[in-house]
């Protein structure tokens, strides 16, 4: 049975996530170190895992496997998942396979790398998450559904 894993610290898809699950009829773990409202969808169960660095990512990458998808926009969490053999989406709706892990894992690391030897620059982020990447979500989410739900 397909599961909807959502790594729920600093997602800004929450409820679109729970919308879908919900016409699909699949159930929704929301994991996260604290600071949810629990859902009255019974489809949703919220996990708070003990607080420290990771430990919702543990607890999501010891359970998925083929069938299931995950949420997340964390990229060793997102390579251990797409190692489990789970679908994985970013929430701007990117996918993430085992096609292009290995790129994304070797680019978070350069771009550590490149901060930490610029201390003093001015980060800024990456751009605001906005409508289109809400949308871009829904409709991978939509097709990553289908797909895991079809074996």
């Amino acid at each position: 049975m397909t599961t909807l894993y959502v790594d729920g610290d600093a997602c800004p898809v929450k409820a679109e996530a729970e919308r879908v699950a919900t016409r699909h009829k699949v159930p929704m773990a929301l994991v996260s170190n604290g600071g949810l409202r629990p859902s009255a969808n019974p489809l949703v169960q919220v996990i708070v895992v003990s607080e420290g660095a990771d430990e919702a990512d543990k607890w999501i990458a010891e359970r998925c496997g083929a069938g299931d998808v995950v949420i997340t926009s964390d990229i060793p969490l997102a390579a251990k998942c797409v190692e489990a053999g789970a679908r994985v989406l970013r929430p701007n709706g990117e996918t993430l396979t085992a096609a292009n892990i290995g790129q994304q894992l070797a680019m978070r690391d350069l771009m550590a790398d490149l901060r930490a030897a610029n201390p003093l620059g001015t980060g800024g982020g990456g751009r605001p998450f906005g409508k289109a990447d809400r949308s871009r979500f829904l409709d991978a989410l939509e097709r990553e559904l289908r797909a895991a739900r079809k074996g």
